[in-house]
């Protein structure tokens, strides 16, 4: 049974958005600092950002600014908000629950 599932990924133009979801048991979620990762084609994966049970939030420098996180705790899912997409943005996006908890993840790609 998975315990966290993504969606919410797509193909848009570069500018554009998309906001992806993580759905996660009551369980895990009530307990643990959600986070979003991304690994790119050929690179390695990457920290994204992070928000803790009580709603602290940090981000890679490279999406401040651009992309939310938010958890609603009663649907207990975990949102990012991607605005101004770019190219450099196209991934794999995977949501985690700390420490060792993955979905298998949702593509994005940015393209003109």
């Amino acid at each position: 049974q998975e315990q966290l599932v993504e969606s919410g990924g797509g193909l848009v133009k570069p500018g554009e958005s998309l906001i992806l979801a993580c759905a996660a048991s009551a369980e895990i979620f009530s307990a643990r600092t959600m986070t979003w990762y991304r690994q790119a084609p050929g690179r390695e994966r990457e920290f994204v950002a992070s928000i803790t049970t009580t709603g602290n939030t940090n981000y890679v420098k490279a999406v401040r600014g651009r992309f939310t996180i938010s958890r609603d705790n009663a649907k207990t899912t975990m949102y990012l908000q991607m605005n101004d997409l770019q190219s450099e943005d196209t991934g794999v996006y995977q949501c985690n629950a700390l420490p060792h908890i993955w979905g298998r993840g949702t593509q994005v790609t940015v393209s003109s």
